[in-house]
């Protein structure tokens, strides 16, 4: 499961490469806004493999806002237990909504989505603030017993960040998504092999 330190830090990008590495399918549950080329969309565009299934969403709300707050909006309220993960035989890369402490209602966040038998893949990306948002990130996965594959730093590099978080944690880093003039399926399959070794460890 790719989750976030917070939104628009690059989950999607790094989805599409980490479906495109292991080939695997993809699964966004609930997609709030952007209906019109939705992060579902984006992926099928970026990916070039003839092996990936690019499952429905679960909830496929109007508004770009906390699930919570959209499904309000469409006057329905997001059941836990209705966000049914697809049968596949393949791998499968889920894509969270925001950070993990994002409602998606009156009870339930992101966190409650990630199942035990679940590995998380973490994406940081460097702006003021973000060494202590990863950390606390990565402090509440653990709490909650969630099992912590690696983490994909995305954006302009920052070696002062990126190596207190790695020093701090321990945990693996899994590859670097620098911040390119633009993400085609070109770009996205040179960085699934640059992250295809590192990948198979987790």
């Amino acid at each position: 499961m790719i989750c976030g330190i917070g939104t628009d830090v690059g989950k999607t990008v790094a989805s599409a490469i980490i479906t495109e590495s292991l080939q695997a399918d993809y699964w966004k549950p609930i997609q709030a806004g952007d209906l019109h080329f939705s992060d579902s969309d984006r992926v099928k565009a970026l990916i070039s493999n003839s092996k990936t299934v690019i499952h429905p969403n679960a909830y496929a709300l109007q508004t770009p806002a906390s699930p919570h707050w959209a499904a309000e909006l469409d006057q329905i309220t997001i059941c836990i237990d209705d966000i049914v993960e697809p049968t596949t035989a393949n791998h499968l890369v889920i894509e969270g909504a925001g950070g993990v402490y994002v409602p998606l209602n009156n009870q339930e966040t992101i966190m409650d989505l990630i199942k035990p038998d679940y590995t998380v893949v973490l994406v940081s990306r460097h702006y003021l603030g973000s060494i202590n948002h990863t950390l606390l990130t990565i402090e509440a996965l653990l709490n909650k017993g969630k099992k912590i594959g690696g983490i994909v730093f995305s954006g302009a590099e920052n070696k002062a960040t990126e190596s207190i978080i790695l020093q701090k944690t321990k945990i693996q880093f899994l590859g670097r998504i620098d911040e390119e003039p633009y993400f085609d399926a070109r770009v996205i399959s040179q960085y699934a092999e640059l992250f295809n070794e590192a990948l198979q460890t987790i």
